[in-house]
């Protein structure tokens, strides 16, 4: 293994880009993997394209840099589990988090894989993050950049990954990497564009699902929009095309603001409410994960982040008995959604995440701990 020898994982865009050049900066040997997910056709300049864009993209930087560079077919694989998971989500009522569950499935269990075909010691990201060894274990550490900062998103990735990676973007802006990137020469790719943040959706995800359930309107239908007392209040297109907290595109006027609180995909009913009522103090989570399980519910200065961007909320953890976690918020949240990443954060520190679960009879563990 050539412990200056290092697969970068390469998308054709800004970050990955300024990552490959860094590197080479720094010493090391840089390979270009591109991983191919979803063939959308916007990613298609001209019909007779045997690669999407962004492929062809990445082969050329990587000629340009004069690396080797390599392509890894995750289509069949990404379609049956990441894209199923988040119609599967949708459709039961939950807003699903692709990129947490692409990075350890496929992102970094792609590279480290082909690392260790490639004997590349290490793997490296575009990955607006940093890392972080304290008392044994690796930590991922928000990026300097707060705007850009990728952490939310790694939860899910093992301690013995990140003892291979590399994250030379961590202690930049975009701004910086952009100016960067200008002026070793790269102009036209310094003025580029934000990628968008769920790669495989085009526009909106309501046009994405029906694309791939033809028959999802036939399969759900029109529902009832109710309030929190469960009284009718009008019609509604289908509980999946609803996400919690939304207040624009209900398409029902009440005479005040509406806003999603509940979806129940048994009764197809989609809850509203006012802004008041999406506040809470407290939250259910599943399939919660530690980088050190010993020290997480002792972690002093403990926070939480609900949704990529939101700002971190101090908290408090307390395990179930039935492997979920209650989570005391020591400042009101909003807008608690099932199936997104709630990712805790000891400063700038992830020490852990989880899932949010459904809150249905979060009353009940409420009233148990009243000293969360």
């Amino acid at each position: 293994m050539n412990h200056k020898k290092v697969l970068v994982g390469m998308s054709g865009g800004i970050d990955s880009t300024a990552t490959c050049m860094m590197l080479q900066e720094q010493g090391y040997e840089v390979v270009g993997l591109t991983m191919r997910t979803w063939d959308s056709p916007t990613k298609f300049s001209t019909p007779e394209q045997e690669f999407p864009d962004y492929v062809l993209e990445a082969k050329r930087l990587a000629d340009r840099l004069g690396i080797k560079h390599y392509v890894a077919d995750e289509r069949e694989g990404f379609r049956r589990i990441i894209i199923q998971n988040f119609i599967d989500e949708y459709m039961h009522g939950r807003t699903p988090n692709p990129c947490a569950l692409c990075n350890p499935l496929f992102k970094f269990r792609v590279l480290t894989e082909w690392a260790d075909r490639l004997e590349c010691a290490h793997i490296a990201t575009g990955h607006y993050s940093r890392l972080e060894e304290v008392d044994g274990h690796v930590y991922v550490v928000a990026g300097d950049d707060e705007k850009k900062d990728q952490s939310y998103f790694l939860w899910r990735v093992g301690e013995d990954v990140f003892r291979r990676c590399l994250f030379p973007l961590g202690t930049y802006t975009k701004v910086s990497v952009r100016a960067y990137l200008q002026e070793k020469g790269f102009e036209a790719k310094s003025k580029e564009g934000e990628s968008m943040e769920v790669c495989f959706v085009d526009g909106d995800y309501r046009d994405f699902l029906r694309q791939m359930v033809p028959d999802l309107d036939e399969r759900i239908g029109a529902g009832k929009f109710v309030n929190a007392a469960g009284v009718p209040l009008g019609m509604h297109k289908g509980f999946a095309y609803y996400t919690i907290g939304q207040r624009k595109g209900l398409d029902i006027a009440l005479g005040k603001p509406a806003y999603v609180l509940k979806l129940n995909p048994e009764k197809n009913t989609v809850m509203l409410g006012d802004a008041d009522q999406l506040r809470a103090g407290y939250m259910l989570v599943e399939q919660l994960r530690a980088v050190d399980a010993g020290r997480f519910f002792r972690e002093e200065g403990l926070s939480v982040r609900i949704r990529y961007r939101s700002k971190p909320i101090p908290c408090d953890v307390r395990l179930l008995e039935d492997g979920r976690a209650l989570v005391h918020f020591q400042s009101e949240a909003s807008s608690i959604t099932p199936g997104q990443s709630a990712v805790f954060y000891a400063g700038r520190r992830v020490v852990g995440g989880a899932l949010i679960a459904s809150q249905r009879g979060i009353g009940m563990y409420v009233e148990q701990s009243p000293s969360v």
